[in-house]
């Protein structure tokens, strides 16, 4: 199995650089190929999936659903709620239905709970009809960002850094089968946006940027079975 290299969060589609209707052009190439599949940005907490799919979305003029948001809505309780009163297995088959819906709905740019990715089940529904976004960011970089909200039920015991670590390891393996994998890196959103189009430009055939570095970009390679 050949190594899966991620596109590089400073990889951009430098749209600022062309003009409106060249953006345009690109940026409805991108929803054009798309069809009627959603894209799905997983990762784990702190990830950025939320705030980069929101400008995502704006980019290429998409609807925005937030998973855990939906899954809110449907249970009348907040995720800590219902984790604390019905426990994570029951969370997580919920969560499967939620999103099994919400795919029917593309096309949309999708962000997902940090454990969704793991069900098999969600997997191959995202594999069917959306194109999946691994937004892989470093142990500090997620520390810093959960330490602003106390939201999040797996972080509510224990020591945050070593929960984070042990999610890493047990998730990680599994973010990778995802499409395609972006740094989320501590920068503006909108340079984490800019390499999420991109790479997504480029895993649907559509035109590439012009005139690109060999050092801003680095492709991503394919599996090889």
């Amino acid at each position: 199995m050949g190594e899966i290299r991620p596109y590089p969060a400073k990889m951009t589609l430098r749209l600022a650089e062309h003009n409106k209707d060249d953006r345009e052009r690109r940026l409805a190439d991108i929803r054009q190929s798309l069809g009627a599949r959603s894209i799905v940005l997983i990762g784990l907490m702190g990830a950025g999936k939320t705030a980069v799919g929101r400008r995502l979305a704006n980019w290429l003029d998409l609807p925005f659903i937030d998973a855990d948001s939906e899954i809110e809505e449907a249970a009348g309780q907040t995720i800590k709620e219902i984790f604390a009163e019905h426990g994570e297995a029951y969370f997580r088959e919920g969560e499967r239905k939620v999103i099994a819906r919400l795919l029917d709905g593309g096309p949309q740019v999708l962000a997902t709970g940090g454990g969704a990715y793991m069900n098999p089940k969600t997997r191959a529904a995202i594999k069917a009809r959306g194109i999946s976004v691994w937004l892989n960011a470093d142990l500090r970089v997620l520390l810093k960002r959960v330490g602003r909200r106390d939201h999040r039920p797996l972080l509510s015991v224990g020591d945050p850094e070593a929960v984070m670590k042990k999610l890493m390891a047990e998730r990680g393996p599994v973010y990778a089968e995802a499409d395609i994998t972006v740094e989320s890196r501590d920068v503006p959103h909108d340079v984490i946006v800019g390499a999420v189009a991109d790479a997504l430009a480029a895993e649907l055939g559509c035109e590439a940027a012009p005139r690109r570095s060999a050092q801003a970009a680095t492709p991503r390679r394919k599996k090889v079975q």
